[in-house]
């Protein structure tokens, strides 16, 4: 809703760095100031009423539509705006190409597939797609698990990442179901490098070492993601035993699809993770840094702050959502009475998204 300026008065705003309480104006698509009792009348007035507001939120693992997998990818605008999300990566882009992404109105960029044959990385595909999506393309996603029956030792993983290094991209690795122990997944990648479904109950899990590997490796600089899945990807006692001994992931992912969305009972997207990750000992600062200046840093973009001059993309926040009520794979059940709500979505100075 283009509608010339917005004022969002009386929150409690985190700007990617710290909390403040006041309101924000917004022109055109710029913030142009943040403070208390701010005098510039606007167009469109939002009262925040004390609630949180935030840089709009980053997921960096989703499968959009068009670009992903016709079995799993979303029309992504649908399901990120009403999360309070703005910026999305694709996880797994085959297909698709740069006029499909700039079709969508929430900011985006991908990780491009490669394939793996006879426990061998193939990277003809991986070129191509790469020329496609330029400057787009975050880098590549593995898709490491013996499900796919051509995945038998580390030696893959190796292949891409040289691959990646030659062209200063990164690699996001999917570790669930992986043929060696996660340590050895973690050796392989490089500061900058993302491990997705990193607290998975499926085997080589991290709890194996007691989240040693996982510690080690973050301290070089590699970048632990929850890539929650809803209850697929994430055994919510590995996550909660995590947390209680301190690895706190660098980043909170939905890796939302068609198949995820809206058959949770309700929608599924970053509200919902969100509040797993609170309900399982997170801060709220801990969690609103993985989804904004975290994820945005990991993907290499600079969103996921407020500040004056910036593009305005914006959330508010409170925790009237409805309730969470999720088994995983291993029988762990997740409930909750409430999750974060999402009241008001501006992207680009536009007014995307309100609940009421």
């Amino acid at each position: 809703m283009g509608i010339g300026s917005i004022k969002i008065e009386n929150g409690r705003i985190f700007d990617g760095k710290r909390y403040t309480y006041g309101d924000i104006y917004i022109e055109n698509d710029k913030i142009m100031a943040i403070g208390e009792n701010i005098s510039q009348k606007a167009n469109y007035n939002f009262n925040a009423n004390g609630n949180l507001v935030t840089p709009g939120l980053c997921d960096i693992h989703a499968h959009m539509k068009g670009i992903s997998s016709d079995a799993f990818g979303i029309s992504i605008d649908a399901v990120c705006f009403p999360n309070g999300v703005t910026n999305a990566v694709d996880a797994s882009a085959y297909k698709g190409s740069r006029d499909t992404l700039d079709a969508f109105s929430a900011k985006n960029r991908v990780f491009v597939v490669t394939d793996i044959k006879d426990d061998t990385a193939l990277f003809d595909r991986t070129d191509k797609l790469l020329e496609v999506y330029g400057d787009k393309a975050v880098g590549i996603k593995v898709y490491f698990d013996t499900a796919e029956k051509t995945v038998r030792t580390i030696n893959p993983l190796y292949e891409i990442v040289k691959y990646a290094d030659k062209r200063r991209i990164k690699v996001m690795v999917h570790c669930a179901g992986s043929p060696t122990p996660i340590s050895d997944v973690l050796e392989a990648l490089r500061t900058g490098d993302i491990i997705t479904h990193s607290f998975h109950g499926v085997k080589n899990t991290a709890l194996d070492d007691n989240f040693e590997s996982l510690k080690k490796a973050q301290k070089r600089g590699v970048i632990i993601d929850s890539g929650f899945a809803g209850c697929v990807h994430t055994n919510f006692d590995i996550f909660k035993k995590a947390i209680e001994n301190g690895m706190i992931p660098d980043t909170l992912s939905s890796d939302i699809t068609c198949c995820s969305a809206f058959i949770r009972g309700g929608m599924y997207g970053m509200g919902a993770c969100m509040m797993i990750a609170e309900k399982s000992g997170m801060s709220e600062e801990q969690i609103l840094r993985c989804v904004t200046v975290n994820a945005a840093k990991a993907v290499g973009t600079d969103w996921g702050i407020l500040k004056v001059g910036r593009v305005a993309d914006v959330a508010v926040f409170d925790k009237g959502g409805k309730g969470i009520d999720m088994t995983d794979k291993d029988g762990n059940r997740f409930v909750c009475d409430n999750s974060y709500r999402c009241l008001l979505t501006v992207c680009d100075g536009n007014v995307v998204y309100r609940l009421t």
